[in-house]
């Protein structure tokens, strides 16, 4: 692996069908610090789903698993964050999002971190 930083989740659901419940798993299960931000308070694994905007600092990574609609008003939260890159899984691509971070200096890759994961690239 190459990056193992901090990541947080943004969209993160208890559900275990959806992507970013398996996200966080796999986060964990690679022992990478993980945070994970959702609508509804539960627990993925032995992480606890918050439902504010927990200020955060040193993250390398946010995964998104909210459609472009539902992320806008992220914006400014996450790129006050500062993180040092973002991933956007299949359903997620926001080229406008990219333009902004990108023009922050935050790296965007249109990637899947469940992939990334099992391949060693993340």
């Amino acid at each position: 692996m190459q990056n193992t930083g901090k990541t947080l989740v943004i969209g993160a659901s208890t559900k275990e069908d959806r992507y970013s419940n398996k996200c966080v798993k796999l986060l964990r299960k690679h022992n990478i610090e993980t945070i994970a931000l959702g609508n509804k308070a539960g627990t993925i694994a032995d992480v606890e789903i918050q439902t504010g905007r927990p200020c955060e600092s040193k993250l390398q990574t946010i995964a998104i698993y909210l459609s472009p609609k539902n992320l806008e008003s992220y914006h400014e939260y996450i790129v006050g964050l500062k993180p040092e890159r973002i991933l956007f899984p299949p359903g997620t691509e926001n080229p406008e999002f990219y333009k902004k971070a990108n023009a922050l200096g935050i790296e965007t890759e249109e990637a899947c971190p469940l992939v990334m994961l099992n391949t060693g690239t993340y």
